[in-house]
């Protein structure tokens, strides 16, 4: 007798969700339209990745929105972007709302790529962002502990993918007030247990690294997929690639999330 049964376990051999990948539009009308919201004065590394890595991953479209900063620095090979006011000390600042909510109605999806800097205007202007926009988010790097002071309200947002390590999955309970404690020394299968139980609370879909898996959860049900590659997390390339597949996939979360880890 199977003790998980929510937990379904994932391999490069077996994919859960071959569906998915078979259904990726060929045309790049019908493949949906990304939005990335990111950097800073210092960095927009993540960002420019972002963009290429999602073109090159299946998006039909892809616009960046970085602080105004940057215009000298920006790569002609970003082709598709838009520059949003700064902070004194170079991340998006509060009259940069209007371009977040413009960049969000032209996309099918957005992507809180990071780099967005510590600054407490920025972390005002995200969390404005995320309450008004009400369409498929997903927040990973330090996007995620730049909407910290607030964690209901991405912990409780539908339509939400959250790229998370484990440190700020952490948080996320602790600051939620999650009855759960979470521990680095954790078997895999506890904290698969502890993201069912989550999720079936929250709607948040969540995506985690423990253990060399990846863990995805969403409305009690959870995927897990060997992973070796750590810094492809941190750098915000797994979010981008799920962000990506979300693009076409946006009633099947845990599916389009779990199969772009797959590929």
């Amino acid at each position: 007798m199977d003790l998980h049964p929510y937990w379904r376990k994932q391999t490069p051999e077996t994919p859960l969700f071959p569906d998915i990948e078979w259904n990726k539009p060929e045309q790049r009308a019908q493949a949906g339209r990304l939005g990335i919201i990111g950097g800073n004065k210092l960095g927009f590394v993540g960002a420019g990745d972002a963009y290429m890595l999602s073109l090159s991953a299946g998006a039909g479209e892809v616009r960046v929105l970085l602080p105004d900063v940057l215009k000298k620095t920006v790569p002609s090979s970003i082709t598709e972007v838009v520059f949003g006011a700064t902070t004194p000390s170079g991340s998006l600042g509060r009259d940069a709302l209007g371009d977040m909510k413009a960049v969000a109605e032209w996309s099918t999806g957005v992507l809180l790529i990071g780099d967005a800097g510590r600054n407490s205007e920025t972390a005002i202007v995200y969390e404005d962002f995320v309450r008004e926009y009400s369409g498929q988010l997903t927040i990973t790097r330090d996007a995620i502990d730049l909407l910290r002071s607030n964690p209901e309200l991405i912990a409780e947002r539908p339509n939400t993918l959250l790229v998370m390590s484990f440190a700020q999955l952490q948080k996320l309970f602790q600051s939620v007030y999650y009855p759960k404690m979470l521990t680095f020394s954790m078997q895999l299968a506890q904290v698969v247990e502890a993201l069912h139980k989550f999720t079936i609370t929250y709607p948040a879909t969540l995506m985690v690294f423990h253990q060399n898996n990846l863990i995805v959860a969403h409305n009690g049900i959870v995927t897990t997929t060997p992973w070796e590659n750590p810094m492809a997390v941190w750098k915000g390339s797994v979010a981008t690639q799920a962000a990506t597949y979300l693009l076409w996939s946006q009633t099947k979360p845990l599916e389009a999330v779990t199969a772009s880890l797959a590929v």
